[in-house]
């Protein structure tokens, strides 16, 4: 149970960093665009964690175990290099160094960069369907940490219950702390890929 409580953390670690910069920039997420983002976060989750047990009856346990370290450390280190993209890009775009036309980037892009660019309607209100394209964007990290969770033997309905509660409590912290996270002027996305690696070597 001590695996799927903290994969379920980590993967509550960026929905708290997006809803506290959705504080920071005034943009409300009501109760079904967060009911919403958690129940795909935690089904993609689900599915991933449930392919990766049926892969496991092909593959040697032991050639799973490694390719689980392999592929979660590989995601930590991807997770912290994009943590350092998007502090760069915001020192540069501060100093007017940067220049990159958001209205006409793809969408992953935007959200890749800037979680708050999901409010596409300049609402200050996530909708739900916002909210979905939200979910979807950020759902690849975590189909890939659940496709290598599960060869570690992760119970997929356990670590998505757990990700959709701890979703919740994120959003909610999120919007509590928001402004005193964002006033930092830092990208703490990075902790959670320092958290996989830590997963990956325990697991």
């Amino acid at each position: 149970m001590e695996k799927e409580i903290f994969l379920a953390f980590i993967v509550s670690i960026d929905t708290y960093l997006a809803a506290a910069a959705y504080c920071n920039s005034g943009i409300r997420i009501p109760v079904l665009s967060a009911a919403i983002i958690n129940i795909l976060s935690g089904g993609v989750l689900w599915l991933s964690l449930s392919f990766s047990g049926m892969l496991r009856e092909f593959v040697p346990s032991g050639l799973f175990h490694t390719l689980s370290i392999g592929i979660l450390t590989f995601i930590g280190a991807m997770t912290i290099l994009k943590s350092l993209v998007r502090s760069l890009s915001a020192r540069l775009s501060e100093k007017g160094e940067l220049s990159l036309k958001m209205g006409k980037s793809p969408i992953v892009l935007k959200l890749y960069l800037d979680d708050t660019a999901a409010d596409f309607d300049n609402s200050k209100i996530l909708s739900a369907a916002e909210a979905a394209a939200l979910a979807l964007a950020s759902s690849f990290d975590s189909a890939a940490v659940g496709i290598s969770c599960g060869l570690s033997g992760t119970s997929p309905a356990a670590a998505s219950l757990f990700a959709v509660l701890f979703g919740f409590a994120a959003i909610i912290l999120g919007g509590v702390t928001g402004k005193k996270i964002s006033s930092l002027n830092r990208d703490f996305s990075w902790v959670g890929g320092i958290l996989l690696i830590i997963f990956a070597v325990l697991s």
